[in-house]
């Protein structure tokens, strides 16, 4: 892992633990409340392992938040514009699956995330994950095929997809390029 990995893989540990205590929860009821172990969220925590989108989706989710949420909390300080430079960028460990957070932190309900998921690689969320916010999908370059339960929606640079009821899915970037696309959320 390189610096900057280390840098925000010990930032969003520092996060969780920080979330964790203000709630006044144990690693135990955090554990019950995400289903990631207590052990895997010690790791987390202490910034010795790096997490993967699924295990932070069930711990923001946990602490009644999006992913964006935590990881702007983790990365971003107070002020109404998100610099490029400045804005949060995670990488998942097992996909590659590249994740920016674009929004500036605020109280505001809407979150833009710009995500590129590698040709081949596919993501799934459960759908607690959507459970708490509606969200859109705009896809910028490549193709997307988007799994919503048991519909399956192909997606091609330009199109805008509009999530419908909380269901489990699956991010898909069929290939051969990368899916490059804009995430708009908004939290209930």
């Amino acid at each position: 892992m390189d610096d900057m990995s280390d840098d925000i893989t010990t930032t969003i540990g520092r996060r969780i633990r920080s979330e964790r205590t203000v709630r006044g929860w144990s690693l135990a009821e955090l554990a019950g409340r995400s289903d990631v172990s207590k052990a895997m969220l010690s790791a987390i925590e202490r910034g010795a392992t790096s997490p993967t989108a699924a295990l932070l989706v069930r711990i923001a989710a946990a602490f009644g938040m999006t992913l964006s949420t935590l990881i702007a909390r983790a990365e971003m300080q107070a002020g109404g514009v998100s610099r490029k430079e400045e804005q949060p960028v995670w990488q998942d460990p097992a996909t590659g699956y590249i994740r920016r957070d674009l929004s500036p932190a605020s109280r505001m309900p809407l979150e833009l995330v710009r995500v590129s998921l590698p040709a081949g690689a596919k993501v799934s969320l459960p759908a607690s994950s959507y459970a708490f916010i509606k969200q859109q999908i705009w896809l910028i370059d490549g193709r997307l095929d988007f799994a919503e339960g048991d519909v399956v929606h192909r997606l091609e640079p330009g199109d805008c997809l509009a999530l419908g009821a909380p269901s489990d899915c699956v991010f898909h970037a069929p290939g051969p390029d990368p899916a490059e696309y804009l995430v708009a959320l908004v939290k209930d």
